[in-house]
């Protein structure tokens, strides 16, 4: 666990034994049983299947295959043994920062957005698919969007080779870039960019990760400036003294016989010294 806070609506699905079940769990275990069933379908002539599930812009446009917008992301097709491999470490990824995520945003929130991240990035693919096609199929780039959160949610914290999550999260996403630019692999920029900023947007709408201060000083530069009002300074109210000092004392003397001179309030105190001094001073 990386951080003390967590979300009251951190619980798990259900339990097995005295171990909880969360929903990455569950996506994880959702993920190798739709590999292991592509493995077979592609053994024993289910490609044609396969093909149907897997993203394709000109058949989401032209066929109306929509469901493909979600579909894609668990194809994973085992194009050789270095391909299961990573499909290993990807979930190994996802369950390890996917638990983090959850357990700091709540169940209900990870949903979401996860939810978010497995279509946003295809219907970006299906606008630009109007001017070409485009095709996408596995889960690589959505669970990098959860990496991407868990760096928005604990940007300082040190992993390979000490280095800031933060800063993994950026050479990930610049050689992916760059190898994608290389082979003009369209379709992969585009859902690597509308997934890390999907994430980051979804954490950062929730409050969470630093304050960013070059953020807030642009909101304040663009905010309305209050308007300053001349307000009239106010004058102190004249006390008058009445013109027999004994008049205006001996109600405090009475006061005084009577109670003793602790009862006196601050104010007639005041006036108690204010004719003492009016006294010394016609006196002399």
């Amino acid at each position: 666990m990386f951080g003390v806070t967590t979300s009251d609506d951190y619980q798990p699905v259900t339990w097995v034994g005295r171990h909880p079940v969360v929903v990455t769990t569950l996506l994880v275990a959702l993920h190798v049983l739709l590999m292991v069933l592509t493995c077979f379908l592609s053994a024993f002539g289910g490609a044609a299947f396969l093909n149907l599930l897997i993203f394709d812009s000109a058949q989401v446009v032209g066929l109306g295959h929509v469901w493909q917008i979600i579909t894609y992301a668990f194809v994973h097709a085992p194009y050789s043994g270095m391909a299961l491999l990573w499909f290993a470490f990807e979930m190994y990824m996802l369950f390890f920062f996917g638990r983090e995520v959850e357990r700091f945003i709540g169940r209900r929130a990870f949903i979401g957005l996860y939810s978010l991240l497995l279509w946003v990035p295809t219907v970006f693919l299906t606008i630009a698919g109007l001017w070409t096609r485009l095709g996408v199929a596995g889960s690589i780039t959505l669970h990098f969007g959860i990496f991407i959160a868990f760096a928005a949610i604990y940007p300082h914290v040190e992993m390979l080779l000490r280095i800031q999550a933060k800063w993994v999260a950026l050479i990930f996403a610049a050689i992916g870039s760059l190898a994608a630019l290389a082979t003009h692999d369209w379709a992969s920029i585009i859902m690597l960019w509308t997934t890390i900023a999907t994430a980051v947007v979804f954490i950062r709408l929730r409050g969470i990760g630093p304050e960013l201060v070059w953020w807030r000083n642009l909101n304040w530069r663009w905010q309305p400036k209050p308007k300053f009002r001349v307000v009239p300074r106010s004058t102190p109210r004249r006390v008058v003294e009445p013109e027999n000092v004994h008049d205006s004392i001996d109600p405090v003397l009475e006061k005084i016989s009577k109670q003793g001179i602790k009862s006196l309030t601050a104010s007639e105190r005041r006036a108690l010294d204010r004719a003492r001094a009016r006294l010394l001073k016609k006196s002399q």
